[in-house]
């Protein structure tokens, strides 16, 4: 764009506001965005002599950015993985769940598909590639998430093992279970779920890699040492921790023990990988560690455990929903990849008849207020787990997850005089929304 062009675009300033910038809260700053990105303000003054069109006063709340999900299966009664119907209503029906979104501060999201037969992927992958947000279309789809089927049969919880494939020809088992759409990459598929013990699925996992994709850990029955040796070949995240995984166990603590590995090889390159802490095995360089998703919903984890995993790796906590087509709906019998799943008061979603975990119904503003007081960690902290952290392991915190000058303008506006944080306000690339 050229410099007369970006001149022409309108420049917002929004005052009296407290920023969530470099991991602490900046008092009584301000904030400049044009054209759907943040911009630094010396620029527009000394580049384009330009002072802002439009001034939005905050009132003292905390600027986020907007919230990020990397799992989740639907809302409102709409299921990612329904491929019935004509492709105009599955559309129609994405719209309707990247909409219904903002309202708990969620500006970007991965649609989250789980194990179904290649016919199903390949008609409803090409509607989830990636795409824009905006205030009146809806959240920014970051690509899909494919959960399945390359997973174990002992790990499933509410999958179809019938669709469950193995990876014995390498790539192209992979190419044959998602289609031409795994060949677009992350423009496709952004994140997969894998199981490493699978035949030839670690082996595979540099491939997928190379195409963008973030190859997680999760649904899988794997020892300690092939979930170090998948981190090793290029994972870099763990599905739903301590769900649809071998429970810890101090001889041989299972993908759980990746969480206090201490000699995996330091990445050489920061993209896709957690910032150091005071637990990382190199405090000067990222951490070789795999971020985590957590579902903290107080039913699929416990809080005493949600506290121990961000205890021994903070910057690797990502907060997920993992929600349902049950979000936003009252409890009752909805569907999940074909299968029928039950809803109780407590928000927990089971297969019919069983106490199979199959997801939730909670909402992602609710994750960081329940993350906060699981883990008594500050608002800064349970913020970023929900939008630093999924853009780092999507390696797009250039424009996700930050507040810094080019990122885009997705802003919550968060009230935290009670000690929690309540969405107030949502703008997405720019544009307010209406609440």
């Amino acid at each position: 764009m050229s410099p007369a062009a970006t001149s022409a675009e309108k420049i917002y300033k929004i005052v009296n506001a407290r920023l969530l910038m470099n991991h602490e809260i900046v008092e009584n700053s301000y904030l400049w965005f044009q054209n759907g990105k943040i911009v630094h303000p010396q620029n527009l003054f000394f580049d384009h002599l330009r002072e802002a069109d439009e001034i939005i006063d905050a009132k003292g709340l905390l600027i986020a950015p907007g919230f990020i999900d990397t799992q989740i299966n639907g809302a409102y009664g709409i299921d990612f993985a329904d491929h019935h119907g004509s492709v105009e209503k599955i559309q129609e029906d994405i719209d309707t769940v990247a909409k219904g979104l903002l309202k708990y501060g969620c500006t970007a999201f991965c649609p989250t598909v789980v194990s179904s037969s290649a016919a199903v992927y390949e008609k409803v992958l090409p509607l989830l590639n990636r795409r824009k947000g905006c205030a009146k279309g809806g959240s920014e789809i970051l690509g899909a998430h494919v959960e399945g089927p390359f997973i174990s049969v002992e790990k499933k919880g509410a999958h179809n093992q019938a669709v469950f494939r193995n990876a014995k020809n390498g790539v192209k088992d992979f190419d044959d279970a998602y289609g031409s759409e795994l060949k677009k990459g992350n423009e496709a598929v952004s994140i997969m779920t894998v199981a490493p013990e699978i035949e030839g699925v670690s082996d595979a996992i540099p491939d997928l890699v190379a195409r963008g994709i973030t190859v997680a850990l999760g649904h899988t029955a794997c020892r300690i040492a092939e979930a170090e040796q998948a981190v090793r070949n290029g994972a870099t995240s763990i599905t739903h921790l301590f769900n649809a995984m071998q429970a810890f166990h101090h001889r041989d603590p299972g993908l759980i023990g990746v969480l206090g590995a201490a000699d995996l090889p330091l990445p050489e390159a920061g993209k896709g990988h957690p910032q150091a802490s005071a637990t990382s095995p190199c405090r000067q360089k990222p951490d070789p560690r795999p971020f985590y998703g957590l579902i903290c919903d107080g039913v699929h984890v416990h809080p005493n455990s949600v506290r121990i995993a961000y205890y021994s790796h903070p910057s690797g906590a990502v907060l997920v929903t993992d929600a349902l087509s049950a979000l936003g709906l009252p409890k009752g019998v909805y569907r999940l990849g074909g299968r029928d799943v039950e809803v109780d008061e407590n928000g927990g979603a089971y297969v019919k008849g069983t106490r199979t975990l199959a997801g939730s119904t909670i909402t992602i503003d609710e994750c960081v207020r329940r993350f906060q007081k699981f883990t008594n960690c500050t608002t800064v902290e349970a913020i970023e787990a929900a939008t630093l952290h999924p853009a780092q392991m999507l390696g797009i915190q250039d424009r996700k997850g930050t507040l810094n000058a080019g990122a885009d303008a997705d802003l919550v506006f968060l009230d935290d005089s009670e000690g929690e944080i309540r969405v107030k306000r949502v703008f997405v690339a720019g544009e307010e929304v209406e609440l």
